[in-house]
């Protein structure tokens, strides 16, 4: 008999999800986003200017940070002193790809959109979190501009979304928690959109290499968790503080 999961789920089971729509009263844009015991705050601010490689072109930027606050965990999270550390800036770089992959920059006018994804509390799968969250506070933040008259149209495209997949003792399993990615042999974040395309793949062995035959049940089973996701983005976005759930 497998051994049961320390929450009870099922293989195939995404952890309890729950996005909040404007957290915050201060942000354009913002999010609370759930998945188990992780949380994470998503906020979506505007400026109107550009980078330097940006400037004069009449296209707009979409940047991003990332970190966790010091209670966030059982072991106190340093702050970043001025500079993020590797990991840190991986992560930033990684919602800033996914996010820019959704926007058309060339409709947006030189103005830099910030996503800023803070955890509050972290219990694996932090970065995917912030990137299917991030899209909520990206996207209130693009409505609201709209409906103002500062956008004509809007830029989006389409949704992104992103949840982690593992091989935990010889078994394949979906949005692992910290208990099961800190023993996983393989680790794979899996970013897509709602059409279905691949923006990002990061998979990682530990101890033994994974097969291709693994690759492709693992992306099999992050493609499935992710198109759940969709939806719950989509009722948050219904209303101002409206809420996706899943299993809760």
């Amino acid at each position: 008999m497998a051994e049961s999961r320390p929450d009870g789920r099922a293989p195939d089971e995404l952890r309890r999800v729950a996005i909040t729509r404007s957290y915050l009263n201060t942000a354009p844009g913002s999010a609370l986003i759930e998945m188990g015991d992780t949380r994470v705050i998503c906020t979506a601010s505007v400026e109107n200017t550009v980078p330097p490689f940006r400037a004069g072109t009449g296209a707009g930027w979409l940047t991003a940070e990332y970190g966790m606050l010091p209670g966030s965990s059982s072991r106190r999270i340093p702050r970043d002193a001025g500079r993020a550390n590797g990991r840190t800036q991986e992560i930033q770089r990684l919602i800033g790809r996914s996010l820019r992959a959704v926007i058309d920059l060339n409709r947006v006018g030189e103005r830099t959109f910030y996503i800023d994804c803070d955890v509050i509390q972290a219990d694996g799968g932090t970065r995917t979190a912030a990137i299917t969250g991030g899209y909520v506070a990206l996207a209130e933040a693009v409505s609201r501009m709209v409906a103002k008259g500062e956008l004509e149209a809007d830029p989006l495209r389409e949704a992104a979304a992103a949840v982690s997949v593992g091989v935990v003792e010889g078994r394949v399993l979906l949005d692992l928690c910290y208990a099961e990615d800190s023993r996983a042999q393989t680790d794979m974040n899996v970013v897509m959109l709602a059409s279905g395309g691949i923006v990002e793949v990061q998979g990682t062995a530990e101890g033994h290499p994974f097969s291709r035959g693994e690759a492709g049940q693992l992306l099999d089973l992050a493609a499935r968790g992710i198109q759940r996701l969709f939806p719950l983005q989509q009722q948050a976005l219904e209303g101002v503080g409206g809420a996706g759930r899943e299993n809760s």
